[in-house]
């Protein structure tokens, strides 16, 4: 299935509902620290609701690590820059959606890693910063499995 990966992700909220979006789609949700929270923390355990143990989470100590555990084949880097909207792409499973923290969004040097495949944007009105964190995971996500007949779901 899917994978999510999260770099550096700063605000638990969004890693929290990130945590339920994997336990109900049945993504695995890949995070590079550092994190700007840690797991005791009351917002990422309120979002998430009781979906902890219903996910597929993994914490990476860096991008390398990350890599590696994945061994991806392509990566989609989701940045307000992108070249192709994420609508564009015919996703497969095994692809790994990645998408930067919230504050600053994906560095450079992750942007141009060779792991990269493409960088891919959500459409946003003109002169609009961002979309949340959580919200462009979920978009991309539906999207992806979509294309996949939402495989896993009974419908």
């Amino acid at each position: 299935m899917f994978r999510i990966l999260f770099y550096t992700p700063e605000i638990p909220g969004n890693t929290g509902n990130a945590i339920r979006l994997a336990a109900v789609t049945g993504a695995e949700l890949h995070l590079v620290e550092p994190l700007g929270f840690t797991f005791d923390d009351a917002k990422l355990r309120r979002a998430g609701l009781d979906y902890h143990d219903l996910a597929v989470l993994r914490v990476h100590k860096d991008l390398p690590s990350a890599w590696e555990a994945l061994a991806p084949t392509r990566v989609f880097a989701f940045t307000s820059d992108g070249e192709q909207s994420y609508a564009n792409i015919s996703y497969l499973a095994s692809d790994v959606l990645l998408f930067g923290p919230e504050s600053v969004g994906l560095p450079e040097e992750v942007k141009q890693d060779p792991h990269v495949t493409a960088r891919v944007r959500l459409p946003m009105l003109p002169t609009r910063r961002s979309l949340n964190l959580a919200n462009t995971a979920s978009i991309v996500l539906y999207e992806a499995w979509r294309q996949h007949s939402f495989d896993g779901a009974g419908i």
